[in-house]
């Protein structure tokens, strides 16, 4: 797995971060979450603190759950990491100390010394796998937003059709091609967005604007065209998804 990093090294505490992930996979009944410490990419590369299972998720297509995992330190240096699911207000959570399971000092030294030496190699990883959680968080908000039944009555048969097929399609490749370069990632989220862009802005503006466009974070998805408006990941809460919350 590729780590999602929430609290960086040298943070000064107490302190605590959140982020909101969601499944791989519909229906999926729960998720992992591991717990990690260490400076580089890859998981397999880091230092594995704890992990648990937060199960009881709500059934949905995978993408639309919203589960928020919190890492909260406190002066001693303990560690509470929790995850809840926003939907059934499952949660679950675990306590990592600071006394066992650690990394040494001089660990700790040489794994920001491979950090360094391996730098280029992590950030492609890393920009590999933001491309392509940008583009599997479009299609599946694009493709949730169409199928919006407060939207019925606004969109085209047709124009639904084109979006949803346009969806599923980039859905299967991406099914396909979990290796798959960055820019190749990135051709295929700029191909959706031609499809659908045109259909969104027309469905935006009959609506009058941002407000009331169920389905819509901050009005469009991605953001008007021109309007510096957040991208999916950024601004639509269901960022990254969850095999390993790391």
């Amino acid at each position: 797995g590729i780590m999602t990093t929430l609290i960086p090294r040298n943070t000064t505490i107490p302190t605590k971060k959140a982020e909101t992930f969601s499944t791989y996979a519909d229906n999926q009944p729960g998720v992992l979450i591991q717990v990690f410490e260490g400076e580089r990419a890859k998981t397999r590369d880091n230092n594995i603190l704890g992990k648990f299972e937060l199960s009881g998720v709500a059934p949905a297509p995978r993408g639309v759950p919203q589960i928020e995992v919190t890492f909260d330190v406190d002066s001693n240096g303990i560690m509470n990491v929790s995850a809840a699911d926003k939907a059934s207000g499952k949660t679950q959570k675990i306590t990592i100390t600071n006394d066992k399971g650690r990394l040494s000092k001089e660990e700790i030294e040489r794994m920001v010394q491979d950090a360094e030496k391996y730098k280029n190699e992590d950030e492609s990883q890393r920009d590999r796998i933001s491309a392509k959680n940008a583009l599997e968080s479009y299609a599946f908000n694009m493709k949730s937003t169409v199928e919006d039944e407060k939207l019925k009555d606004k969109i085209a048969d047709t124009d639904k059709t084109i979006i949803t097929d346009k969806c599923n399609t980039v859905i299967s490749w991406l099914d396909a091609n979990q290796m798959a370069e960055k820019d190749e990632y990135e051709y295929q989220r700029k191909e959706l967005e031609k499809v659908c862009m045109p259909i969104v802005t027309k469905l935006y503006q009959g609506a009058g604007g941002a407000e009331g466009m169920p389905g819509m974070p901050g009005g469009m998805p991605g953001g008007m065209p021109g309007a510096g408006g957040p991208t999916p990941d950024a601004g639509s809460g269901s960022g990254p998804t969850i095999e390993e919350v790391d």
